[in-house]
C-alpha cells in the first residue's frame, strides 16, 4: 500500500514538473478569418531559442499532433519557445501555405523580447510536406523571415512527382505541376544556397515507402554538404513514414537525444554581437577551400574575434562590383542578405573579377559604383558627402566600411589583369575612401610577398592564404 502510495505521489509530482515547464499557451490568427493560426508555447525557464513547428499531411491536411503540439512539452524542458503554424491548404496556389508560415516567423521575431527570444536563434521545424515548406521557407524567403537553422523530419524535398510523394507536389504546385523550371525551383535541393541556406539535420527512415529517402532528404544532404553548408543527417533502419513524436517508433528515445545533442551543438550568436558583414567574391566565398563556410577567411575571422562579434559570409563567386559586369554583386541575395543583417562592420573585397577586359571597359562606372554600393550600405555617409565633408558626429556612423584593396594576382588566370588592378582599381578605392572617410585595408601591399600562401591558378588563396587574410582583417576591426 505504501509502496502504491509512492508511486502515485512520484508521477504526480512528476506530471507537475513537466506542466510547469511550460508557462503560458497563446493562439494567435495568421489571417483575419483565423483559417490560420499559430499556437504558442512559452516555457517558463526561456533559453531565448525558439522553433516554429510545421505539420505534414502531404499538403492536403493537417497532421498537427504527433507533427505539431505534441513536441511542446519536450522542447519546453529545453527550454526552447515552441509554435505550431497550422497553416491554410495550397489547393495549387503555394503562396498561401508560404505566406501563413512566414507571417508567423515575422510574429515570434517582432514579438522576441516580450517572449524571451533572441531574434537571431528563431528555427523551423518540419514534417513530411511540412518538411517541404520549411526547406522552401529555409531556400527561397527573403532574411527577415528565414530560420536560423532547419530540422526536417522525412521531408519531401523534390516536387518531381516521379521520384517523391506524388500528392504533395500536385496539392503545392497546382498547376505549375506541368512546369519544368517550377519544378525544379520548388525542388529545394536546387535552391540550396553557400553561406545563406541554414544549418539543417534531416531525420528519415530507410525504410519510408512513402517519401522515398534518397530522392528527399538524402538530395538536400548532397546539395548542402556541396554548397560546404553545415548539414546533419540521421537515417534509423525502420519506422517507415510519419512517426514524428510517436513513442512507438523504435527510435524515438535515441532520435530525441541526437536532436538535442545537435541543438546543444548550435549556440546562437549573442544578441549584442557586433555584426560583421564580409561582403567579396570568390576569396571571400572561399573558393577552393574545403567546407568554407567553416574553414573561409569568414569564419577564421570569427574565431579570431570571439563570441562579441558575429561574422557572417556574404561573398559570391565570380561577382563584379560593376554593375554592368557580366556578374554584379549588387544583383545577388547576398547583397540582399548583407543589408537585411543590418551589420554594424561591412567588409567589403571586390575589385578582382571587374579587371578581366570584359567588365573592365566599364571603367569609367566603377567609382559611381562602389559609391552606390557605400551610400546604400551606410546612407548617412551619403549625407556627409553633399555637404562636402567627411562624416563625423559623437558616435561613428554605423555601418563602418572598410575598403579592401584585391590581394595581387599572382598568374592572369581567367584574363584577371594585376596591372589593372594596381594601377587603376585601387586608386579608384583609395579616392572612395577618403571622400567618405573609410579605412583602406590595402591587402595587395600586405600580400605581396605570399605568393606561396596561393592555389594554383595564382588568383586564389589557399588554407595558408584565408588564414593571413583573416589575420589582417581581424587587427584592422581590433583597431
Amino acid at each position: 500500500m505504501k509502496k502504491n502510495l509512492f508511486l502515485l505521489l512520484a508521477l504526480l509530482t512528476g506530471a507537475l514538473t513537466l506542466q510547469a515547464q511550460t508557462a503560458r499557451k497563446l493562439t494567435i490568427d495568421l489571417t483575419e478569418d483565423g483559417k490560420a493560426q499559430m499556437l504558442a508555447f512559452l516555457p517558463e525557464k526561456p533559453s531565448g531559442r525558439a522553433i516554429v513547428g510545421i505539420p505534414g499531411g502531404g499538403y492536403s491536411v493537417l497532421s498537427n499532433s504527433h507533427e505539431g503540439t505534441n513536441w511542446y512539452e519536450w522542447l519546453n524542458q529545453r527550454g526552447i519557445a515552441y509554435f505550431v503554424v497550422n497553416y491554410r491548404l495550397p489547393n495549387g496556389d503555394r503562396t498561401i501555405p508560404m505566406s501563413d508560415v512566414e507571417k508567423g516567423f515575422k510574429i515570434v521575431r517582432d514579438s522576441a523580447a516580450v517572449w524571451s527570444i533572441n531574434p537571431r536563434d528563431v528555427g523551423i521545424m518540419g514534417f513530411s510536406a511540412g518538411g517541404h515548406l520549411a526547406s522552401v521557407i529555409s531556400t527561397h524567403s527573403p532574411y527577415e523571415v528565414r530560420p536560423d537553422f532547419s530540422i526536417l523530419f522525412y521531408p519531401v524535398i523534390s516536387m518531381d512527382e516521379r521520384v517523391s510523394h506524388v500528392y504533395s507536389c500536385r496539392n503545392f504546385l497546382g498547376e505549375d505541376q506541368k512546369n519544368p523550371a517550377m519544378v525544379r525551383d520548388f525542388s529545394t535541393q536546387n535552391a540550396v544556397k553557400r553561406h545563406l541556406t541554414p544549418p539543417a539535420i534531416i531525420l528519415m527512415s530507410s525504410d519510408d515507402n512513402v517519401v522515398p529517402p534518397v530522392t528527399n532528404g538524402v538530395a538536400y544532404y548532397t546539395a548542402m554538404r556541396n554548397a560546404g553548408n553545415e548539414c546533419t543527417m540521421y537515417i534509423y533502419p525502420t519506422g517507415g513514414h510519419g512517426w514524428g513524436f510517436g513513442p512507438w517508433f523504435k527510435y524515438h528515445d535515441q532520435m530525441l537525444t541526437e536532436l538535442g545533442n545537435w541543438l546543444d551543438a548550435h549556440p546562437a550568436p549573442k544578441q549584442d554581437a557586433v555584426r560583421v558583414a564580409c561582403i567579396g567574391n570568390s576569396i571571400t566565398d572561399g573558393h577552393g577551400i574545403e567546407m568554407a563556410p567553416v574553414n573561409g577567411y569568414p569564419a577564421l575571422l570569427q574565431r579570431q574575434l570571439g563570441n562579441d562579434y558575429w561574422v557572417k559570409n556574404f561573398g559570391v563567386s565570380g561577382r563584379t562590383l560593376l554593375n554592368h559586369g557580366d556578374m554584379p554583386y549588387m544583383n545577388e541575395t547576398a547583397w540582399k542578405d548583407a543589408l537585411a543583417f543590418n551589420p554594424d562592420i561591412v567588409v567589403i573585397k571586390l575589385g578582382t573579377n571587374d579587371s578581366k577586359p570584359q567588365n573592365w571597359k566599364y571603367a569609367a562606372e566603377f567609382k559611381q559604383d562602389l559609391q552606390q554600393m557605400i551610400t546604400t550600405l551606410c546612407p548617412a555617409l551619403a549625407q556627409s558627402a553633399k555637404k562636402g565633408k567627411k562624416a563625423k558626429s559623437a558616435q561613428p556612423v554605423k555601418p563602418q566600411i572598410y575598403l579592401c584593396t584585391p590581394i595581387p594576382a599572382f598568374k592572369s588566370s581567367w584574363n584577371i589583369s594585376d596591372e589593372v588592378i594596381t594601377n587603376e582599381i585601387i586608386p579608384i578605392q583609395k579616392e572612395v575612401a577618403q571622400q567618405y572617410g573609410l579605412q583602406i585595408i590595402d591587402l595587395h601591399t600586405l600580400f605581396a610577398n605570399d605568393g606561396d600562401k596561393m592555389q594554383e591558378d595564382g588568383i586564389h588563396p589557399d588554407g595558408k592564404g584565408v588564414r593571413r587574410i583573416a589575420d589582417i582583417v581581424a587587427e584592422a576591426l581590433k583597431k
